[in-house]
C-alpha cells in the first residue's frame, strides 16, 4: 500500500551551473556581434592613417598583401554572420559560436602581426606604424573583451607583434617598453570590461527569469480566477435549481395546508434533488483539492469483479425505470486466474460511478454494459459502453474539460460538468488512464485503465477469507455536532453495530480506558482535543485500545485527511455519510488492521 499525493502546478526547477554558464556565454557572443559595426569603425578609421604613412615604406607589394588580408577577413565576417542569421540551429550552438567567433578574432589578430613584419621595412616610417599598430591591437582587446577566452587569446596575439617588433629593435626597445606597459594597461580595463559585462549577463539572466515567473503567475491568477469563477457560476447555478425543486417538492408534500400526508413518489423527488446537491458539491469539493495539489490517495489490491457487480446493482433499479439494460461481464481469464488491479478503492468506485451514471443519465434506450478485461501483462482495463447520444471529437474534448458540458446532450441534465476531468485526475494519480471513444447516434465507451499487479491478492477477498461474516461491532462515535453524531448512530444501528457517542476527544479517551470497543469514528475538528490529537493519544494508549481501527470522519478537506492519517486514522469518511460509505469505511479500517502488524501497546 503506497499514498500518493498530486503536485500542484510548480515553477520551473532553477538553471543548473552549467546552463547558467551556456546562457552567459551566450550573451556574451550576442554582445560581441553587435560590437562588430564598431569594430569594422574603428579599423575603418585607422586603415586611412595606416594607408596614409605607409605609401613612404619601400616594400608596396607588402603593403598590398596587408591591404588584402584586411579585405579577406572583412569578406570572411560578414559571410560567416551571414549564414548564422540564416541557420538558427548553427546560431543557438554555443561551442560552434564561440570556435567562429574566436578564429575570426584570431585571424584579425595574424592580421596586426602580419603588418607589424611589413612595417619594419618602413625605415623612418616603421616606428609610428609599429605604435599604430599596438593601437590595433588594443582595440581587438577591447572588442574581444564580452569572452574572456577570446580576450585572453586574441589580445596576447594581437598584441605580441608589435611589442616583440618594437623590442627587438634597441633604436624602439625604449618606445616598445612603453607600448608593453600601454597594453598591459588595456588588458587589465578590459579585464574589468569583461568581469563587469558578466555581471550584467547575469543580472539579465535573472531578470528573464523574473520576467518568466511573473508571466507564469499572472497566467496562473488568471487560471485561478477563471476556476473561481466557474466555480461560483456552477454552484449559483445548481445549487439554486436544485434548493429550489427540493422546496417546491416539500411544499408539495405538505399540501399548502393539507393535512394529508406527503406521498412516496413526493419524497424519493426531493431525496433525489438533494443527492444530486450532494454530488456536484462533492465533486466541486474533489476537483479544487485536486487543482490545489492536495488529493492524497493509498493504493492497495482491488477486487475489480466485486466492485462492477456492485456497481451494477447499484445503478440497476434507475436503469430499469428507464428501460435500460445495465449488464457487467468480466473477462474469463481475468475471472479464473490470480492478480488485482492496484488502486484507491474509494477514488476507483468514484471513478467507475461516474462513468456508469453518466451512461445512465444519458442514454435514453438500449443497453449498457460494465466490462473489466486484461489489455496487457500489467494493465487492466474497465470499460463502459452505453448505446446512448454518442459524441463528436470535438464533443469528447469538451466533455474532459473542467465546468465544461455538452449542449447538445447535456440540456436538463443535472450535474457540474466536472466528473470526467476529475476522474482523469484521479486516475493520473493512481498511475492510471481514463480515455473514451464516440461516435454520435451509435454510442460512447469510456474506460479506465488501472496497473495491474499478477502477485497480488485483493483486500477484500483476503478480508473476506479471513472473517466470512462481519459481526455486530462495539462503536465509539467521537463528534461535537449533535446532528452529525445522530446520523452516524442510525447509519451504525442500521449496519448491526452498537453505538456509544461521546462528544470530545477528551470524553472518548476516558470511554477507551474504561471500556472495551471494536471501532472507533474520529470527528477530524472538534473544540478542545481535535481529531488528530484524539488519534495520536489513542494510539499511544495501553492495551488493545491503541490498536483499535479509527476511520477519520471529516468535511471534505485534504489537508485534514492527510493530518488524521498522519495522526494514525486507518481510513477516510467523507461528509455526509451514507449507510454504503460507512459500511466500506469499516471494512477498510478492519482490513488494514488486519493487514498491519500488532503494535507494541497492543502485544504487551
Amino acid at each position: 500500500m503506497s499514498d500518493l499525493a498530486l503536485d500542484a502546478p510548480s515553477k520551473p526547477a532553477p538553471l543548473a551551473p552549467d546552463q547558467i554558464e551556456r546562457a552567459i556565454t551566450r550573451q556574451a557572443l550576442d554582445a560581441q556581434v553587435r560590437m562588430l559595426p564598431y569594430a569594422l569603425g574603428f579599423f575603418g578609421i585607422c586603415l586611412p592613417v595606416f594607408v596614409t604613412v605607409a605609401t613612404y615604406a619601400q616594400n608596396a607589394a607588402w603593403l598590398a598583401v596587408c591591404l588584402g588580408v584586411y579585405a579577406f577577413n572583412w569578406a570572411l565576417f560578414y559571410g560567416v554572420y551571414d549564414w548564422l542569421k540564416r541557420s538558427p540551429i548553427a546560431a543557438d550552438n554555443v561551442v560552434l559560436r564561440s570556435r567562429i567567433q574566436m578564429a575570426g578574432g584570431l585571424l584579425w589578430a595574424l592580421a596586426i602581426v602580419q603588418t607589424t613584419y611589413f612595417c619594419q621595412g618602413a625605415g623612418a616610417f616603421a616606428e609610428p606604424l609599429l605604435v599604430l599598430c599596438a593601437g590595433a591591437a588594443a582595440g581587438v582587446m577591447f572588442f574581444s573583451s564580452p569572452t574572456l577566452p577570446g580576450l585572453l587569446v586574441i589580445g596576447a596575439t594581437a598584441s605580441a607583434g608589435p611589442v616583440l617588433a618594437l623590442k627587438g629593435n634597441p633604436a624602439t626597445e625604449y618606445v616598445g617598453t612603453l607600448v608593453l606597459c600601454g597594453l598591459a594597461l588595456a588588458m587589465a580595463l578590459c579585464l574589468i570590461l569583461n568581469r563587469h559585462l558578466r555581471e550584467h549577463f547575469t543580472l539579465n539572466l535573472e531578470r528573464e527569469g523574473l520576467i518568466t515567473d511573473r508571466e507564469q503567475a499572472l497566467s496562473e491568477a488568471k487560471r485561478l480566477a477563471k476556476s473561481k469563477s466557474d466555480i461560483v457560476a456552477t454552484l449559483s447555478h445548481e445549487i439554486r435549481n436544485g434548493l429550489s425543486g427540493v422546496a417546491h417538492v416539500l411544499a408539495g408534500a405538505l399540501g399548502a395546508g393539507s393535512r394529508g400526508a406527503p406521498s412516496r413518489e413526493q419524497l424519493k423527488a426531493a431525496l433525489h434533488a438533494a443527492r444530486d446537491l450532494v454530488d456536484v458539491l462533492d465533486a466541486t469539493l474533489d476537483s479544487e483539492t485536486a487543482e490545489a495539489g492536495r488529493l492524497v490517495v493509498r493504493t492497495r489490491p482491488l477486487d475489480v469483479r466485486r466492485l462492477a457487480q456492485e456497481l451494477v446493482l447499484l445503478h440497476r433499479p434507475t436503469a430499469s425505470s428507464k428501460g435500460l439494460e445495465i449488464v457487467a461481464h468480466i473477462d474469463d481469464g481475468l475471472a479464473m486466474g490470480s492478480g488485482a488491479a492496484v488502486g484507491d478503492s474509494a477514488r476507483v468506485r468514484q471513478i467507475l460511478n461516474n462513468l456508469v451514471g453518466n451512461a445512465v443519465k444519458y442514454t435514453v434506450r438500449g443497453r449498457i454494459e460494465l466490462r473489466a478485461m486484461l489489455v496487457s501483462a500489467s494493465t487492466i482495463r474497465i470499460e463502459v459502453a452505453d448505446s446512448g447520444p454518442g459524441l463528436t471529437a470535438q464533443e469528447l474534448q469538451i466533455a474532459f474539460e473542467p465546468f465544461a458540458r455538452v449542449e447538445r446532450t447535456g440540456v436538463g441534465v443535472p450535474g457540474a460538468g466536472l466528473g470526467l476531468s476529475l476522474s482523469r485526475q484521479l486516475a493520473l494519480l493512481m498511475g492510471g488512464e481514463v480515455s473514451a471513444d464516440s461516435a454520435p447516434g451509435v454510442g460512447s465507451r469510456f474506460w479506465l485503465d488501472l496497473p495491474f499487479d499478477p502477485n497480488a491478492c485483493p483486500e477484500e477477498a483476503a478480508a473476506a477469507e479471513a472473517e466470512p461474516a462481519q459481526r455486530p461491532l462495539r462503536a465509539l462515535v467521537v463528534e461535537d455536532d449533535a446532528l452529525n453524531a445522530a446520523m452516524l448512530r442510525a447509519v451504525l444501528e442500521q449496519l448491526g453495530h452498537r453505538v456509544l457517542h461521546a462528544q470530545d476527544g477528551a470524553r472518548a479517551i476516558d470511554l477507551l480506558k474504561v471500556s472495551e470497543f471494536d471501532l472507533v469514528m474520529l470527528d477530524g475538528r472538534m473544540p478542545g482535543m481535535d481529531g488528530p490529537e484524539t488519534a495520536r493519544t489513542l494510539r499511544a494508549l495501553p492495551g488493545v485500545s491503541s490498536a483499535l481501527p479509527v476511520v477519520a470522519v471529516i468535511g471534505g478537506d485534504a489537508e485534514e485527511a492527510q493530518a488524521m492519517l498522519d495522526a494514525g486514522a486507518d481510513t477516510v469518511l467523507r461528509k455526509p455519510v451514507t449507510v454504503a460509505s460507512v459500511a466500506r469505511a469499516v471494512a477498510d479500517a478492519a482490513t488494514v488492521r488486519t493487514a498491519e502488524a500488532p503494535r507494541p501497546a497492543a502485544a504487551a
